[in-house]
């Protein structure tokens, strides 16, 4: 059986169980689930994954880096396998990366799985937080060089608050000069495919097709009109890509049937 990863922004995981974050677990039963902007407490995610367990009739192990910032943030890896290692620094000392990079390790057989959860900043250009965002993204790309070169089964998922290219955004030409979409942003992303060899599992299983996209503004008609933008990514490395199968965003029928203003994201691996 393969194994099936889900990443989802539920944008406070309080309100995303209230709104139905249980039944699409579920529903669709995947065996890790990263998530990011949680802003709650680890007892909150206990809380709340144990009352689906008892539904499921399955033990949930939960790992979970809060931010610094209290309801702010926060990363968190949930799954039906016990982790075998997790780790939560990324850059220099002085860099808070907290809520925003989660490393977990599993174990399956003689292969070991690794799932991190990450949570790019937003940015806002000319501002601190377009520095803090930059200060995150080179310490990403440090690690990310790193994973690469260790040659092992890496994904690295979550909202990374970046549109890569104009297929990843429905109004790309009025967002140039917006964070999400800046040239510097982009570049990003062209080192970590072109250079380091990262494989973008959602626009390989969709190369020339304008998205799909993972996440709409809850005003206005972003999301009956579709105008979205695609932040929400698992890339893995060549040798995890070449098990990835069955690339979905798990877009809701409807706009009140939203549990949070992302989709979740869902790839299964033959581990």
């Amino acid at each position: 059986m393969p194994i099936k990863v889900a990443t989802i922004n539920v944008n406070g995981v309080r309100a995303a169980y209230k709104k139905g974050l249980a039944e699409w677990v579920l529903e669709n039963s995947p065996d890790i689930i990263a998530l990011q902007e949680v802003r709650a407490e680890t007892t909150d995610l206990e809380t709340i994954f144990g009352e689906i367990g008892e539904k499921d009739g399955i033990t949930w192990h939960i790992l979970h880096d809060a931010a610094s910032a209290k309801g702010r943030a926060g990363v968190a890896i949930v799954s039906k396998v016990k982790p075998i290692a997790s780790r939560t620094e990324l850059g220099p000392k002085s860099f808070d990366s907290a809520g925003r990079w989660l490393e977990v390790d599993f174990k399956f057989k003689t292969k070991t799985l690794t799932v991190i959860s990450t949570y790019v900043h937003s940015g806002e250009v000319d501002t601190p937080k377009q520095v803090e965002k930059y200060k995150f993204l080179d310490a990403m790309t440090k690690r990310m060089d790193e994973l690469k070169k260790a040659d092992g089964l890496v994904v690295v998922v979550g909202d990374l608050n970046v549109g890569h290219t104009e297929l990843d955004i429905k109004n790309w030409k009025g967002n140039l000069k917006n964070a999400g979409f800046l040239p510097e942003e982009r570049a990003y992303f062209d080192t970590w495919m072109h250079k380091q060899g990262w494989v973008d599992l959602g626009r390989a299983a969709h190369p020339e097709t304008p998205g799909p996209y993972t996440w709409w503004s809850f005003r206005g008609q972003a999301f009956d009109t579709n105008t979205g933008w695609r932040i929400d990514y698992q890339i893995a490395t060549p040798k995890l890509a070449k098990l990835a199968s069955n690339y979905l965003v798990h877009k809701a029928a409807s706009y009140d049937t939203r549990f949070t203003d992302h989709s979740p994201v869902v790839v299964e691996y033959a581990i």
